[in-house]
């Protein structure tokens, strides 16, 4: 397999069609009973995260190595063994994940000390925190870098997910890459590219991001985790470190202001959690029951950004006794009464923040025109200019729209065509993520194979189907 383009197989043959096809023939019957055999057998056994990887590895690669010596693969050629093995690891994985994915206590308590730690940073940090240049700050790749991070829970597999990392970082690298080209500056490395994925992570905030990069680690085939997918997965394992060993001196801060900007966060987050729920409270009451994020010991970080110092515990725990004094009580109340008169900036963050948790947000878009179009679709004379500041526009308004309530923004024009996504690289990657939609004719083919055995997996497959943001058609407007 050729290093430099771990995916291109992928691209090449649509691997599950393939894998169910070959599985479909009489002289895979020892096979399929493997397979099953192994599923169920797993499936039997205590959690045991070490020996679960390991069993797993060696049995894709002793099923692989069976596949290259059996007369179903004479004569066929490097990229089709390549998809069969990436279809077998599909169909294993889908059906092992509910007994592999997060199911360690610990790894379950790091994502959620993870994620609390991200919902509070996110509230206040700056790009100028992480020392990112003005030249390579921008919210519209920002944003899109973001919902590719989040789809990371849409999908099973892990190569699947580990596309969605990959994705996330090519839309960074390429905003670095144009970024220096424009500046006529050099080309940016990973001191420009990992503080921007820091930035973009923590503003994503993805769900169960611990346990998704450990089941990548553990059960994506290794010979296949190398060259530009091996590179962007490690700078995600240094992402995590770099967040959960966060302190005031990472974010250039003075301590003081950290904590304070640390409480304030917090206050507001339970202030939202409370209006969303529509539960009418009171400040003290809101006071009093203030959540609390306990302490997280340390993971030793693995080609960390920057150096950090010690490890924040106090930082991210609340004191209840101290919750409760007349001093805290009054700095909290006054506090939230300034959060009761949200400035434009707030607003604008508050909406940019329920923007990530929609499902669809390719539907928020779609009447707003050449959001998705290319340079070259358009036909005025500064076009890059246009675009971009059409691109800023949308966003921001949209944003607004959602920090001030509104369910579904009116666009400011209408009638008119909308673009395809000008993100080529990231459509390249996401649509073999799909590659096998659950359509009649497949469901057809699951049948043929076992439909007892593959129902899951076509019920995987059509979800699959539905989550494809980058690569959907373009969307016309009633005229």
């Amino acid at each position: 397999m050729e290093n430099s383009d771990v995916f291109g197989s992928s691209t090449a043959t649509p691997t599950w069609q393939y894998f169910l096809e070959r599985m479909r023939h009489p002289s895979a019957a020892d096979f399929v009973k493997g397979i099953k055999s192994f599923i169920v057998s797993f499936m039997n056994n205590t959690p045991d995260a070490d020996r679960d990887s390991t069993a797993v590895q060696e049995f894709l690669g002793n099923m692989e190595a069976a596949f290259r010596s059996h007369s179903l693969w004479a004569g066929c050629s490097e990229e089709e063994l390549e998809s069969a093995g990436e279809g077998l690891e599909k169909y294993v994985m889908t059906k092992l994940f509910t007994r592999v994915f997060s199911a360690i206590p610990e790894d379950v308590e790091v994502d959620k000390q993870l994620h609390e730690k991200m919902a509070l940073i996110q509230q206040f940090i700056r790009p100028e925190n992480l020392d990112i240049k003005p030249t390579f700050q921008n919210e519209t790749s920002w944003l899109l870098a973001q919902k590719e991070l989040q789809k990371i829970n849409m999908y099973k597999a892990p190569r699947d997910k580990l596309v969605c990392i990959l994705n996330c970082c090519k839309v960074i690298n390429n905003l670095l890459i144009n970024a220096s080209i424009a500046a006529n500056e050099d080309h940016p490395g990973a001191d420009e590219f990992l503080p921007v994925l820091i930035y973009v992570t923590i503003k994503a905030n993805p769900p169960q991001l611990h346990s998704n990069l450990l089941y990548i680690q553990r059960y994506r085939r290794q010979n296949r985790l190398v060259a530009e997918s091996a590179y962007f997965f490690t700078n995600m394992l240094s992402v995590e470190s770099f967040i959960m060993n966060i302190t005031a001196q990472a974010l250039s801060m003075d301590e003081s202001e950290f904590e304070k900007n640390v409480e304030s966060a917090r206050v507001l987050l339970y202030d939202l959690s409370e209006s969303s729920d529509n539960v009418p409270s009171q400040t003290d009451q809101r006071i009093g029951h203030a959540p609390r994020t306990q302490a997280v010991e340390p993971e030793q970080p693995s080609n960390s950004w920057k150096h950090q110092g010690s490890t924040v515990s106090g930082q991210f725990s609340v004191d209840s006794s101290e919750m409760k004094s007349k001093n805290e009580e009054s700095n909290l109340k006054d506090q939230l009464s300034l959060n009761k008169i949200p400035s434009i900036s707030d607003l604008e963050s508050r909406g940019a923040t329920m923007l990530m948790k929609e499902v669809e947000v390719n539907h928020v878009f779609r009447d707003f025109p050449y959001l998705y179009s290319q340079a070259g679709d358009l036909t005025v004379s500064d076009v890059e200019g246009l675009l971009n500041n059409y691109k800023q526009l949308v966003f921001k308004y949209v944003c607004l729209a959602k920090g001030l309530g509104v369910g579904t923004p009116s666009p400011p024009l209408s009638d008119i065509q909308v673009q395809k996504n000008d993100q080529a690289e990231i459509v390249k990657e996401s649509v073999n993520i799909g590659e096998g939609t659950a359509n009649d004719e497949m469901h057809k083919d699951l049948s043929k194979l076992s439909a007892a055995d593959l129902d899951e997996v076509s019920h995987f497959e059509s979800e699959n189907s539905e989550s494809k943001l980058p690569e959907e058609p373009a969307v016309q407007t009633q005229v």
